[in-house]
């Protein structure tokens, strides 16, 4: 990485190169996002990671939705060559990783340290502006001591301090009760801020090394010595001291078959922890993706049947707020699950929970502008042709033109193309390379945003799978995206309906229809028996 300039603020004025993590399928998402988002440049991507070029500062970096962690990068190189080498040459080959290039380096860790102090600055304004009891105070101090006695400076100066020592009892007591395990390592996190801006001299800073490997070289080396190698090199290079439980700085390197990446974490919380969700369902950076392929737009009624803890519904109300959300499932358990979520997030007015079946939804035909869902597998759901029963279910509640996004095992595939052998109807025209609006999607040039579909090198990944994906009715394949979710893979599977059924019910209108009789049936968490539910997230 060539040296960066830094300008009077505490961001390069050229931008800093990033990289992020990313689960297995989601890089298409991320490189839109971060260009969306960041008005990143430079984007390009290898398995797991995406690589970028952004001016932004902390603030705007923590808004990354699809990525799994943040780093600054170092270095961006060939792969070491392990084939017939003495494990002395590829020690020596490590340790260049930190000696060749010390530029890289200190521009790294100034760009790094530059961001933090930004960073805390702010939160220390945040913090003084929230805080108006102390900001009247202060206020009182420049216009009343020419006015004031000694005797009456004294009572004040007594008063003041009693009120803000209480007021400091009050919010610490308060700050106990609901500080969460990633308020706490975000505040242990804040510590190491404090502590690496207050450090003036590089030489000064702790350090830890954090390695993975994988491929011919993981074959060779552990991670531990990979690490001790890097780590005796930064200590006699720069003169760093090694502190493995709390450091200044972590130092992350990941080495394979493929490249050798070495960076900074920028938080110490992964991005994909979201402090908004109390209770984990499907991971949040697949439930948002799935939300960002939905052309979700304001005033839309947007709903997921089969909303389980309701994670989806959370990723999509937190990015698209002006939108009528409704969930749905047949567990108590798993609504009772979701209201807490919707509550320890803040959105129980955004969001409606209804107790009904998938397969039975109380909604007008053609009521619903957007639908997302998870559809369960694996031993404990064994749905088998009742996805056949479902999709019909959500192409009746939906309108023309109106988009599905869904994430399907490989089961829940092979069933659909078994429904398209058995005699399904295909959409009028016979292939979803006619259907209208396709081209767009896969338009190369198309200029994109966080609702648009993916775009660039991106784009060849989604085309890929739609060759597998068989039309349902006047469901019209649009995209398949093949993600990891760690053990097994899944695919976010999208519609879009090309044509009416004809089962329009007279006199209903959407969406109002739908969201009337939905809060009619909206289910209430008081009268729901605890013990009782027969889904997991």
């Amino acid at each position: 990485m060539a040296a960066l300039q830094t300008d009077s603020g505490s961001r390069p004025a050229a931008g800093a190169r990033f990289f992020c993590t990313a689960g297995r399928g989601l890089e298409p998402f991320l490189m839109r996002e971060v260009r969306a988002r960041l008005a990143a440049t430079q984007v390009e991507y290898i398995s797991g990671k995406v690589f970028f070029t952004t001016c932004s500062d902390l603030n705007m970096l923590k808004k990354l939705k699809s990525a799994e962690r943040l780093f600054l990068l170092i270095k961006k190189q060939f792969p070491l060559n392990v084939s017939s080498v003495s494990k002395g040459k590829i020690f020596n080959e490590m340790q260049r990783l930190v000696n060749d290039d010390p530029e890289s380096w200190m521009s790294a860790i100034s760009i790094w340290k530059n961001l933090l102090e930004l960073d805390a600055k702010k939160d220390k304004l945040s913090q003084r502006d929230a805080n108006p009891l102390k900001r009247k105070i202060e206020e009182n101090d420049i216009t009343n001591p020419k006015k004031l006695k000694t005797e009456q400076m004294q009572e004040l100066q007594e008063s003041r301090q009693c009120q803000l020592e209480k007021q400091m009892e009050e919010e610490t007591v308060e700050q106990g009760d609901f500080l969460t395990n990633r308020e706490k390592s975000q505040e242990a996190f804040q510590n190491d801020v404090v502590k690496a801006v207050d450090t003036p001299d590089q030489k000064d800073l702790t350090f830890r090394v954090s390695c993975r490997c994988s491929g011919a070289i993981a074959k060779t080396f552990t991670g531990q010595e990979v690490g001790r190698v890097i780590g005796i090199a930064l200590m006699k290079q720069y003169g760093w001291k090694a502190d493995l439980r709390n450091p200044n700085l972590e130092i992350f390197i990941h080495l394979n078959d493929i490249y050798s990446v070495v960076g900074i974490p920028v938080f110490r919380v992964p991005l994909a922890s979201r402090a908004y969700i109390k209770t984990a369902g499907l991971r949040s950076t697949i439930a948002w993706a799935m939300a960002s392929l939905a052309e979700i737009k304001a005033g839309a009624f947007v709903l997921d049947p089969m909303c389980g803890l309701g994670t989806i519904l959370l990723e999509a109300a937190k990015e698209w707020p002006d939108v009528y959300y409704v969930g749905a499932d047949v567990s108590d358990s798993q609504l009772l699950g979701a209201c807490d979520n919707l509550k320890a997030a803040g959105l129980q007015d955004k969001i409606e929970l209804l107790k009904v079946s998938v397969i039975e939804l109380p909604l007008p035909s053609e009521s619903v502008d957007t639908i997302i869902s998870d559809i369960p597998f694996g031993k404990k759901f064994k749905l088998g042709k009742d996805i056949k029963n479902i999709l019909q279910e959500m192409e009746r509640v939906l309108h023309v033109g109106g988009t599905i996004v869904l994430l399907l095992s490989e089961d829940h595939h092979k069933h659909l193309q078994d429904c398209e052998q058995s005699g399904i109807p295909l959409n009028s025209k016979g292939s979803h390379t006619d259907e209208p609006g396709i081209e767009k999607c896969l338009n190369h040039g198309e200029k994109t945003d966080l609702s648009d579909t993916v775009s660039s090198s991106s784009e060849a990944i989604s085309q890929g799978g739609l060759d597998k994906m068989p039309p349902f009715g006047s469901l019209v394949p649009m995209e398949c995206y093949q993600v990891s979710l760690g053990r097994t893979d899944a695919f976010i599977y999208k519609y879009r309906k090309s044509h009416s059924l004809g089962l329009l019910q007279p006199g209903s209108s959407r969406p109002r229809a739908a969201a009337q009789q939905g809060r009619r049936l909206s289910w209430d968490p008081d009268r729901a028996p605890e013990s009782q539910g027969n889904r997991l997230p």
